[in-house]
């Protein structure tokens, strides 16, 4: 079996990511191969090319580009070829494709229906390696207000303070919310304790006339919709 180049000057032209790209856009290229050509350079006896495959490949558990939503700086500083500022540059990546995906949504459309909160929110929640407990503020008409982020950790209903969730509401005037939190496991299905936060925010805004309009539970790359499934 030919032996895989280590350096992108060991390469043919016509294979090199600058190259490449040149002649047929940056979609021709692998996802290793658009890490390069960020990283631009690596190190003796390992390119950018060999230290990009090393990047998708270090977390055991989410191979890929999706990896990079779960390493930190320190992380990838571990690997040979990534100091501070190449640490920092590929978790701004991440960052990046998060707020780019969020910013192709209309937010005027973004909360017509339980679907086009969740993919508002998707790429941002997703990937969260806790679970994270956010309120949604609507007007009137169903438009965006604000959203702020309650808990972080597990949804339990003895530590979730519907008092919070209303005195936020209050303060932007709201007229009905939304509740969504992450599942890091990926399996959107609620549990109990899901089920008994939302029952328990739904009766406080009833007593104070602000609507709870639906708990989404975001999964990895799909979502339930408690409203959908009966439960408000």
């Amino acid at each position: 079996m030919e032996e895989k180049k280590n350096t992108i000057r060991e390469l043919p032209a016509s294979e090199r990511p600058y190259e490449k790209c040149m002649a047929l856009g940056p979609a021709a290229l692998s996802d290793a191969e658009l890490l390069a050509v960020i990283l631009r350079t690596g190190t003796r006896g390992q390119g950018a090319l060999q230290t990009a495959r090393h990047v998708l490949s270090l977390n055991p558990s989410v191979d890929g580009l999706l990896g990079l939503h779960h390493l930190n700086v320190r992380e990838l500083q571990s690997i040979p070829g990534i100091g501070k500022v190449k640490a920092i540059q590929l978790s701004c990546i991440g960052e990046l494709a998060k707020r780019m995906s969020r910013k192709s949504i209309d937010r005027e459309k973004a909360f017509v229906s339980p679907g086009a909160v969740a993919a508002y929110f998707m790429e941002e929640m997703r990937h969260k390696e806790k679970e994270e407990l956010r309120v949604v503020l609507l007007d009137t008409k169903s438009r965006f207000l604000h959203d702020l982020v309650i808990s972080v950790g597990t949804v339990n209903s003895s530590l979730v303070s519907p008092r919070e969730i209303f005195l936020e509401a209050l303060k932007y005037q709201a007229v009905s919310i939304i509740l969504l939190h992450n599942h890091p496991s990926g399996d959107p299905d609620p549990s109990k304790e899901d089920i008994l936060v939302t029952r328990r925010v739904y009766e406080a805004g009833r007593l104070l006339g602000i609507t709870l309009a639906d708990h989404i539970i975001i999964g990895d790359n799909c979502f339930i919709s408690l409203k959908e499934r009966g439960i408000l």
